[in-house]
């Protein structure tokens, strides 16, 4: 199994000095948020994709991706009854999408609560088909550059569309294409009823990445989720991507929230059987 961080662990350093440490603490790869490079996130460009990959290449650490992606914007809305917010989306996942293949990356984690949730009075199926539009466009044009859009379920206190992982699999269905798949969470399984080992080997077929972390929103094994048996779950299922860690609690610190979660997700990996 290969980890990575999230890069917005570290966001108050330089580029360079965040890559760096997470490079030093013994991750494999680093997963960006796009507004760590840019104040406006919609901004960002080949610039920032370049000196990305050099930080990362002169430490040693694979990009595993985006996630975080419409975080921090204006105007983008996959659901959203204005054509023009439905466009800038399309427009700004099709640029992230470039930028992701020219930093080697392979990953979109389309998470975005804020980007997605429904507008006040908008019937469900109405706000469904106008993402999947959006989200089947973006496909096409990530596909061809070797991208997958990773759709993330969150939980019914975090969204109101797509909370739940069934859900998120409809959607991809109804998508329909190979660039599209399903990414877990283990903050937001951690709120769906058959609980976190059953959803993993539920939507075993789809899975093409995960993020580590809990829902107490500390890294992996900092809360009360039973880290030993996911990581034996992916293990049962043959998983071969990414366990990428997202915290968003940095307990005690940033550092030592990226140490303590490396740590567990070795010892519970290596003692998964």
């Amino acid at each position: 199994m290969k980890f990575a961080l999230c890069n917005e662990v570290f966001q108050d350093l330089p580029i360079e000095d965040g890559f760096s440490k997470i490079a030093e603490i013994g991750y494999q790869g680093v997963e960006i948020a796009p507004f760590t490079l840019k104040d406006n996130p919609l901004e960002i460009g080949e610039e920032e994709a370049d000196r990305c990959l050099k930080a990362a290449q002169s430490c040693g650490l694979e990009i595993v991706g985006l996630h975080w992606l419409m975080a921090k914007t204006e105007g983008l809305h996959l659901t959203s009854l204005d054509p023009d917010k439905r466009r800038a989306a399309s427009d700004y996942l099709r640029k992230l999408a470039s930028l992701t293949a020219r930093m080697r990356g392979t990953i979109m984690v389309l998470g975005s609560p804020q980007q997605r949730n429904l507008e006040h009075g908008t019937p469900y199926e109405e706000a469904f088909a106008r993402a999947v539009e959006v989200i089947r466009e973006v496909s096409v044009a990530a596909g061809e550059l070797g991208v997958t859009l990773a759709v993330e379920p969150l939980s019914p206190v975090e969204t109101s569309f797509l909370a739940s992982c069934r859900e998120a699999r409809r959607f991809i269905g109804a998508v329909n294409h190979p660039a599209c798949r399903l990414h877990l969470d283990m903050k937001a399984m951690a709120h769906e009823p058959a609980g976190t080992v059953a959803t993993i080997l539920e939507h075993r077929w789809e899975v093409v990445h995960f993020h580590g972390n809990d829902v107490n929103h500390r890294g992996p094994g900092q809360g009360p989720t039973d880290l030993q048996a996911v990581a034996r779950t992916l293990s049962e299922i043959n998983y071969r991507g990414w366990v990428s860690v997202e915290p968003f609690g940095y307990h005690p610190t940033p550092e030592e929230c990226a140490r303590i979660s490396l740590e567990n997700l070795k010892a519970s990996f290596s003692e998964k059987s």
